[in-house]
């Protein structure tokens, strides 16, 4: 209780917006790398099948929502995360960590990576490859997290123990990235849907 009388409570705020410059400056126009830091989350040497992730996050009316940041983590196509604790080593300049920001005019979001490796959950068993992501926006209070698994591990997330705790069985696709080809390169798309019809799995961490 402010006793003193003059300590006013400050306004509550929701997430966002984001100073670009600090978190994504290339987008803010602000050449500081040489790279934005979630354009290529692999690096130049890591092993395995290179892919680009792409989507959208779209809000209860169906609309894409166009100040949105998210977060990605993922391991490498060994299943090893570049920590010490990761599992393994990983190849030079594997970060397997990225930021990205969507289009200011279409809402579109993504990033270039190589398709990560089964990893193991707590109890042993094996996980299907998969990207963590964390999704903040205005309007959102607490940041959201969410996984994207690949629709050609069709095998692996039938027996993933994360997707097999999700107790409504037709949500489960809704994590789910829909695999196609552009110019040779596979491409998974991944929509993000906040609330409505089809709304995203959000996992409470």
């Amino acid at each position: 209780m402010d006793r003193l009388g003059y300590l006013r409570q400050t306004p509550s705020q929701t997430a966002g917006p984001y100073v670009h410059i600090g978190l994504a400056p290339g987008a803010a126009g602000f050449r500081m790398y040489d790279r934005e830091l979630g354009w290529d989350i692999a690096g130049p040497n890591a092993a395995g099948e290179r892919i680009r992730v792409e989507g959208l996050v779209i809000d209860g009316t169906g609309s894409p929502i166009k100040d949105v940041m998210l977060e990605a983590w993922q391991a490498n196509a060994a299943g090893h995360f570049a920590h010490p604790e990761g599992g393994g080593a990983v190849e030079d300049g594997f970060r397997g960590w990225g930021r990205v920001i969507t289009d200011f005019e279409t809402g579109e979001w993504g990033f270039d990576t190589v398709k990560p490796g089964p990893v193991a959950w707590r109890d042993g068993r094996m996980q299907a490859p998969h990207i963590a992501l964390w999704i903040v926006a205005r309007g959102i209070n607490f940041g959201l997290n969410t996984r994207m698994y690949f629709e050609d591990e069709a095998k692996a997330n039938a027996a993933d123990p994360v997707l097999n705790m999700i107790e409504w069985e037709n949500r489960r696709p809704t994590l789910i990235a829909k695999r196609q080809m552009r110019d040779g390169k596979p491409v998974y798309r991944f929509d993000i849907r906040i609330q409505g019809t089809g709304e995203t799995v959000f996992f409470d961490i």
